[in-house]
């Protein structure tokens, strides 16, 4: 199986179990990894053979600045959920969504989460 990747799109969304999350937002970041077989995208050079990665940004997006959740796993669910219904060809979808302005009384790096969903 082929990889399609896509890391770090960024987007502004209102997700959290805090109303100040609900009420400011937050940056977001998502990584997609896509598993499909792209030997007939590459042997006739056909964009209609692949996944048009502007469509899978539109979809990203959507879920990202759409409707609140409380859990980024809820994100990454139906992100997930999305890609495998829009985009028949893809056989499995990895989502990794990255809060790295979460709520957290420390300092840290990045907090994320990664899911990977099949057919």
């Amino acid at each position: 199986m082929d990889e399609i990747s896509l890391a770090g799109l960024r987007f502004y969304g209102f997700h959290g179990c805090f109303s100040e999350e609900r009420e400011q937002g937050q940056d977001f970041r998502v990584d997609l990894k896509l598993r499909l077989s792209l030997e007939d995208a590459g042997k006739k050079d056909d964009l209609d053979k692949t996944v048009n990665y502007a469509k899978l940004v539109e979809v990203a997006k959507e879920v990202v600045e759409g409707e609140p959740k409380n859990l980024i796993e809820a994100v990454a669910e139906d992100m997930a959920k999305r890609i495998l219904d829009k985009f028949p060809a893809v056989e499995k979808v990895g989502v990794c969504i990255h809060k790295p302005n979460a709520p957290l009384n420390c300092a840290f790096d990045d907090v994320a989460v990664k899911i990977e969903r099949k057919r």
